[in-house]
C-alpha cells in the first residue's frame, strides 16, 4: 500500500469529514493489516491505559481487540479540526464471546503527518453494558451504510 493518505493536512471540513468516514469504513471491516497500514511506522498510540507504538504493535492490539469484540459496529463523527489535527467522538457496539452486549463511548485525538499518515492516537473509551434490545447499529458486517444515520442523527 501506498504511504500516501490523501486527504492530506492542512485539513479543510470537507477533508476532515471524510478522514473521519476513511478511518470508521476502514475500522468496520475489521482487518488489523490493512488498518495498520494507515498508521505511521513510528505511530504512537494510547488507548484507554494502553500506551504503545509502532505500525506493528498498533496491527497486534487491533487483533487482539477484535478477537473479543464479537459483532462489532463503529460509528465516528468530527468533533473538531485544526491544520493537521482532527478530534472524533464514536461510539461502537459489540459482544463479548459470553454474549454479553456492550455500547462503547470514546473521543480520539489525531495528528497526522504530511502525507496523511495517523503519527499520534489518543483514544478515551467507557464501556456500558446494553441489552441486545437495546442496539442502535444494524447493519451487516462491514462499513455502515451511506443511509443508515450517524451519531447526530440519532440523537446520540
Amino acid at each position: 500500500m501506498s504511504e500516501h493518505r490523501p486527504p492530506l493536512p492542512p485539513f479543510t471540513e470537507e477533508d476532515a469529514i471524510k478522514k473521519v468516514r476513511m478511518a470508521e469504513n476502514a475500522w468496520n471491516l475489521r482487518d488489523p493489516q490493512k488498518v495498520s497500514l494507515a498508521y505511521t511506522i513510528d505511530s504512537v498510540w494510547r488507548n484507554r491505559s494502553e500506551f504503545f507504538q509502532g505500525r506493528e504493535e498498533i496491527r497486534k492490539f487491533l487483533e487482539r481487540k477484535w478477537a473479543g469484540e464479537q459483532e462489532y459496529r463503529l460509528i465516528k463523527e468530527l468533533w473538531a479540526f485544526h491544520e493537521n489535527r482532527i478530534a472524533v467522538r464514536f461510539q461502537y457496539e459489540s459482544r463479548d464471546d459470553t454474549g454479553n452486549w456492550f455500547r462503547s463511548y470514546g473521543n480520539e485525538q489525531w495528528e497526522f503527518d504530511e502525507n496523511g499518515l495517523m503519527r499520534r492516537r489518543e483514544a478515551s473509551i467507557n464501556d456500558v453494558p446494553i441489552r441486545e434490545a437495546d442496539r442502535k447499529f444494524h447493519w451487516p458486517a462491514g462499513p455502515r451504510p451511506d443511509d443508515h444515520p450517524g451519531l447526530s442523527e440519532l440523537g446520540m
